[in-house]
């Protein structure tokens, strides 16, 4: 008879906890209970998994699932990380392991041996020390994928971007339960909520300015995420829905019996098979129509419902048992804003039309949504007037509704006789309906109409004893419309500030209806666009699209040049759109004349007349690309940081109601990182109780893919927004700033030298174009906008800088975030002063914290393999020498052996990806080696396939990476 083996035997030394773990994975019973039942005597894998839970029937698993459990559990080992994320990894590494044996035995074999150099590698890599077995792991992983064809390495690379989706899955999975366990344990009598970050805001605010002070801040508080649509979010449309499912699916896991486990793991497993089986590669490029599913998608699947959880969140705590009884402490605060659609910078397929089509694609939604929400409200708005006596006010409002249409208020009447509260409902729906149908008899003119229709019947609730239904589902309706209006998200338009002066040069010389000789299609297009503005806002309203935003503003010329082509669009006055022309300052030397382009600003008649109409309420924009892909991204955070500082100090002594648009991504390198730190470390002044910021990218769906994760992201925002301005927060990021100067300045100077030392080396463009996927990146159908701005492909000026930080993402050197640092820090001298101000300034701190991060996911192994695919040693040593330098500062500065120690769970969890995504990176640039020696002979379809298969890593390695533009 043969010998079974135990798990320890078959697991290794640090077999047994995760065999344990796999077990209670399984099982889906407390580790606890399984570590005790393996304590009476040494167990087998396969007695382990027969653990029976009590009460309930156990499902045996047949040898083979035995073994492929204690294998899934073996790739996992050597991380600490916390137990469900383990138990959870490790079940979907089962599955992709079973799905992929079904579709090819032999292919499942190549994936374990790749996955086992890899785990053995990275080890050796993350642990700082020069390792013979790493390095031979390291090098048979090489020559597994050189040796491998083109067709199995494309199956390998998307089952292991498969797998990161479903990793991806568990980290969320984990931290929506590790939330709410600690919602689970707050105290009700506690003064705030610590979990829900605007309660702890606001009571800091009472504490340190009074009720009154507080609430007026309160009031004025705004949060402003702008949705676009750029080219960083490698993962396919069509793979979403999937994920969304399997998250699902694991949800809802831990509730079930065994039998329901079963099926639960058979729909896992038919998702996984059909992520496997679906390309990670989308046929073609959306276009910018299709491009708006992504706010839709969002709106429908978090945000339409979330947004008003979360003021109602803050009520239920501000007011206690009052809440839901009395009118609303939490204002509609959060204003979403898009470009998508309506963004023309360098991307010529969004042009008038298509902005048109956005902008009625979001009306329709939102009014659809509207619509079905008020109708599902008044049809359980079944309270008669014998309970609940109309008011003078609903009344007068019925009387009206008859007047306008007595087809409408009779078929309300119909079935709602003695429920006047429920027919009036019924007719607002129905006017919506006539909105979408455009109807001009009865159809709502604005957002603000209905919103009053909504609230005289609340108030007669409210006034007839009925204060739950009035400020239950009434008020969230109300906080919906107040949100979302009839527009859903407000699209903000764009365009290079050159496009305006060539289109004025143009009209000069040719007149403004092409009298003198037919003007050019871009001024024509110009000239479409402030005609689509003013279309969009007799349709959808003003708030729907009044910005118009200059890129490379250099002067107030340019503000004045976009108002005057708006008056040139029309032939009446009357006609000219409500704009709100707001200055993009991106690059270094833009950033550092600011305030004199804005007092020359102050100048302009139409700036004049816009100020008063506000309020004298002004928006500017600060471009965190440009000026770190020119001048370094150490230069760049305190060069931005100064200008908000000025910024803020000029609107001040000006009386201006300013609002900062911060164009941030999801890399260190375009601004990234947490948002919340990113808002506590502004300049005093500069925040002012609003906050508004670009999402872009794979960051759309990593902040609102999820409905609890989206809730806390708001929430986490808000309360910064609002902490910003409590005097404590200020008074430290003024001392601070000022404390740490010499720091700031020292660091500015000499990272800028080093950075552009190398981006000044004689062919430097055509090096970084080799060593990267660059051209590859640019061939990815997963955005309408292009890669360049179309001046020019041999230098990097006209390069946009979400390629250039993608690039270098996916080469794992980050090179984007980070250089230039370490030579500054080593030029500086001063680890004292540096840890010092590590500690109390919170800009640097939040600086240095995001460098470590990018730093994480950095590989020297495999960036050596990338810079080995051009000859040039040079260029090479600056990069490594920077990169090793850097690294030595930065864990000195923040007290780690090694980056992100001190992260309890993101560092482990980085550390457990990162031999997945190596895996992919080799696998990348083993690829990108065969086209770059061998593409002028390789026939069209090696080519095309070649292609292909690195395109599909470029997905792998975003998924795996996550904030990778």
């Amino acid at each position: 008879m043969q010998r079974r083996n135990t798990v320890s035997e078959v697991t290794g030394s640090k077999g047994e906890k995760d065999a344990l773990d796999a077990a209670a994975a399984a099982r889906g019973v407390p580790h606890e209970d399984v570590e005790r039942f393996a304590q009476s005597n040494p167990k087998t894998i396969e007695e382990l998994l027969h653990f029976k839970r009590e009460d309930r029937p156990t499902i045996y698993p047949t040898a083979e699932e035995a073994a492929e459990l204690a294998q899934a559990a073996t790739m996992l080992t050597g991380v600490d990380v916390p137990d469900s994320i383990r138990a959870n990894m490790t079940l979907f590494l089962r599955l992709v392991r079973k799905v992929l044996r079904e579709y090819d035995p032999r292919l499942r074999d190549e994936f374990d041996h790749i996955l086992h150099d890899s785990l053995v590698a990275t080890r050796s890599e993350c642990s700082g020390r020069d390792d013979e077995q790493g390095e031979a792991a390291f090098d048979d992983c090489v020559n597994t994928f050189d040796q491998m064809s083109i067709e199995d390495e494309t199956l390998i690379v998307r089952a292991l971007t498969a797998y990161f989706h479903m990793a991806n899955i568990c980290e969320e999975n984990y931290r929506v339960h590790a939330l709410r366990a600690r919602e689970a344990n707050v105290d009700p009598e506690s003064r705030e909520d610590p979990v829900n970050e605007i309660t702890v805001a606001y009571d800091k605010l009472v504490d340190e300015c009074g009720r009154a002070k507080a609430h007026a801040l309160l009031n004025r508080l705004e949060f402003h995420p702008v949705f676009t649509a750029h080219p960083t979010e490698a993962r396919r449309k069509a793979t979403e829905g999937k994920i969304h499912r399997i998250a699902d699916l694991l949800e809802q896991r831990p509730y079930l019996g065994p039998t329901e486990r079963a099926e639960n793991e058979r729909r896992m497993l038919q998702e996984i098979e059909a992520l496997l089986r679906t390309s990670p590669i989308a046929i073609k490029k959306p276009t910018p129509v299709q491009e708006a599913d992504t706010v839709i998608s969002i709106f429908d699947y978090t945000l339409f419902d979330t947004v008003p959880e979360v003021y109602r969140r803050f009520d239920d705590w501000e007011l206690g048992d009052k809440a839901g009884t009395v009118p609303p402490v939490c204002p509609a605060f959060f204003h979403p804003g898009s470009w998508i659609g309506s963004d023309r910078d360098g991307n010529p397929n969004v042009t008038a039309k298509v902005s048109r089509e956005v902008s009625e694609k979001y009306r329709v939604h939102i009014l659809e949504a509207l619509r079905d929400r008020t109708a599902w409200v008044g049809r359980n708005l079944t309270l008669d007037a014998r309970t609940t006596k109309p008011s003078k006010e609903l009344m007068n409002l019925w009387s009206h509704q008859v007047e306008m249409s007595e087809a409408l208020s009779a078929s309300a009447l119909r079935v709602s006789a003695s429920e006047l509260h429920r027919a009036a409902m019924i007719v607002i729906s129905n006017r919506l309906e006539a909105t979408i149908q455009r109807t001009a008899d009865i159809m709502y003119q604005t957002a603000e109409d209905y919103i009053s229709d909504l609230k005289v019947v609340q108030s007669s609730l409210a006034q007839a004893g009925a204060v739950r239904t009035a400020y239950g589902p009434v008020q969230k309706i109300i906080w919906q419309a107040e949100t979302f209006g009839f527009h859903l998200v407000e699209m903000e338009f764009r365009q290079h500030s050159l496009v305006h002066t060539r289109a004025l040069e143009d009209i000069r010389e040719h007149g403004r209806w092409g009298e003198r000789g037919e003007l050019q299609p871009m001024t024509k297009e110009v000239l479409d666009t402030f005609r689509a503005i003013g279309s969009i806002q007799r349709r959808n309203g003003v708030k729907a699209a009044r910005r118009y935003i200059i890129s490379f503003t250099k002067s107030a010329q340019n503000v004045a040049d976009v108002y005057e082509l708006a008056r040139l669009a029309f032939a009446h006055a009357e006609d000219v759109p409500v704009l709100d022309v707001i200055p993009l300052f991106e690059q270094v030397e833009d950033l550092e004349n600011a305030v004199d382009t804005l007092n020359q600003m102050l100048e302009l008649p139409d700036v004049q007349r816009r100020l008063s109409e506000t309020g004298r309420k002004m928006e500017v924009m600060l471009g965190y690309s440009d000026s770190s892909k020119d001048e370094g991204p150490t230069t760049a955070t305190f060069v931005l940081h100064k200008a908000q500082a000025a910024i803020a100090q000029w609107a001040e002594e000006n009386d201006i109601d300013l609002t900062l648009m911060h164009g941030r991504g999801g890399a260190v390198g375009r601004g990234g990182g947490p948002a919340n730190r990113a808002v506590l470390a502004q300049p005093k002044g500069s925040v002012n109780c609003r906050f508004k910021l670009t999402e872009q990218g794979e960051v759309i769906f990593a902040r609102y893919g999820n409905r609890t994760l989206a809730r806390r992201h708001i929430e986490e925002v808000a309360g910064a927004t609002l902490l910003q301005s409590a005097p404590s927060t200020e008074l430290v990021n003024t001392e601070s700033t000022e404390k740490y100067e010499d720091v700031s300045k020292a660091l500015t100077e000499a990272s800028r030298d080093r950075y552009l030392d190398l981006l000044n080396t004689d062919g430097f463009a055509e090096w970084f174009s080799t060593v990267t996927p660059l051209t590859e990146v640019g061939l990815m159908p997963i955005g309408s906008r292009p890669a360049k701005r179309g001046l020019g492909a041999k230098s990097l000026d006209d390069l946009r800088t979400i390629p250039w930080i993608f690039s270098w993402s996916q080469a794992r050197i980050n090179l984007a975030a980070w250089y230039g640092l370490g030579t500054a820090c080593e030029k500086f001298g001063d680890m004292e002063r540096l840890q010092s101000a590590y500690k109390e300034w919170p800009l640097f701190s939040t600086f240095i914290d995001n460098i470590e991060m990018s730093l994480s996911k950095t590989d020297e192994r495999i960036g050596k393999l990338y810079l080995s695919l051009a000859n040039r040693e040079d260029l090479s040593k600056k990069v490594l020498d920077e990169m090793r330098l850097t690294r030595k500062w930065v864990l000195a500065i923040v007290g780690d052996e090694w980056p992100l120690q001190h992260r309890r769970v993101l560092g482990p969890v980085i550390r457990m990806r990162l031999p997945y995504v190596n895996a992919l990176s080799i696998a990348q640039v083993m690829s990108l080696a065969r086209m770059r020696l061998r593409g002028q002979v390789l026939t069209a379809d090696e080519k095309e396939r070649l292609i292909y298969l690195i395109l599909c890593t470029v997905s792998g390695v975003s998924a795996g990476l996550q904030n990778t533009g």
